[in-house]
């Protein structure tokens, strides 16, 4: 089998338990969700075409919403945060500056280019996230609220794992 396969296959299971068993259990006052799955769909190769890498993102959404019994928010926020990847990863840094056959990691990329990637894709998935579960305008200043404190405890979460399973890159 493909590495590269069983690598992302794993990097799957281990976000989506993750997740589920540990992050989803942690609601300060409904103010601070981690969303730490969204990792793989940030991480997965920079060649992977448009119609995999939103299959992909829904197929991990959807995975989510059936174990937090939230219909469609996740998989409708990932779904938009994989569709707009391309055009983060574009204004994030020029096709020149990476290897196509790599994946957008702080291993592959280091931390200036991955930071605010990671940055941009977490707020992405948090706005559609919470604006789809508000579906309001008159709660406008907790949703903004609440978008800010998960992002930044995601962001948190991310850096964390990119510290503790990247390495170092081999030259």
């Amino acid at each position: 089998m493909n590495s590269l396969f069983l690598k992302n296959s794993a990097r799957f299971i281990l976000l989506v338990l993750l997740q589920v068993f540990l992050l989803n259990k942690i609601n300060f006052f409904g103010y601070l969700n981690p969303y730490i799955y969204i990792l793989f769909i940030m991480l997965l190769p920079f060649e992977t075409p448009g119609w995999l890498l939103l299959l992909l993102a829904f197929l991990t959404g959807l995975v989510i919403d059936m174990f937090a019994n939230t219909p469609g928010l996740n998989a409708a926020a990932a779904v938009l945060m994989a569709f707009m990847r391309p055009a983060v990863i574009n204004l994030v840094g020029n096709k020149p500056d990476y290897d196509q056959s790599g994946e957008p990691s702080m291993r592959d990329m280091g931390f200036q280019w991955f930071l605010p990637y990671a940055i941009m894709m977490v707020i992405i998935h948090h706005l559609a996230l919470n604006l789809i579960d508000v579906f309001n305008f008159h709660e406008m200043g907790q949703t903004f609220l609440r978008v800010i404190l998960s992002s930044t405890f995601t962001i948190i979460f991310i850096l964390l794992a990119q510290y503790m399973f990247s390495g170092q890159k081999e030259r």
